[in-house]
């Protein structure tokens, strides 16, 4: 069963010294931008590659930038047989929404709820704008796009944002690759 968390709840197990493991789900460079201190990457991309890293026998609270990603972990956890498994409702939303400490990193790279937003607004004005200079044909672009919000608000997953996430700029660089390798991933 998955447990809910609070980011007040999650502050206090760690200033506690509570034998809890936070792994956070989000894409290298969101972490790597901001993040919790005692966080652990588990990027959702290559969750099930690295899950084995993640200690069964501590509790598991899972963090992501709103919840969405962490809820989708969890799930994955519970059915290799985890048993004490939460998610942070808010995510780090809610973390620098309650002003609790932050880890700022340098990465520049924007949220990849950010890039979504971005990609999905590009496309819809290429395609009325192309539809409107080249073909009418083209305004199915814009069509496509809006359908696939659609398909992402209703099941909660986007595909735009999977394909994002492979992106160059989204992955650690070698230098920091190593450096993610030497703390378990």
């Amino acid at each position: 069963m998955i447990k809910q968390a609070t980011v007040h709840e999650i502050n206090e197990l760690m200033g506690g010294g509570s034998e809890c493991q936070v792994i956070d789900v989000r894409e290298f460079s969101e972490f790597d931008r901001e993040r919790i201190a005692d966080a652990r990457l588990v990027p959702l991309s290559g969750f099930e590659k690295h899950a084995h890293t993640i200690d069964r026998m501590k509790p598991v609270y899972l963090m992501c930038r709103s919840g969405t990603r962490a809820k989708m972990a969890a799930e994955r956890l519970v059915k290799k047989g985890f048993a004490d498994v939460h998610v942070v409702e808010g995510g780090m939303a809610a973390w620098a929404a309650a002003e609790l400490p932050i880890v700022y990193g340098k990465s520049n790279v924007w949220s990849l709820e950010r890039q979504v937003r971005f990609a999905a607004g590009f496309l819809v004005l290429a395609g009325v704008i192309l539809g409107f200079m080249v073909t009418p044909y083209l305004y199915l672009l814009s069509g496509f796009v809006g359908a696939g919000l659609i398909f992402a608000a209703v099941t909660d997953t986007c595909g735009m944002a999977m394909v994002l996430a492979l992106m160059p700029w989204n992955q650690a660089s070698s230098g920091k690759a190593a450096e993610t390798a030497a703390r378990g991933l």
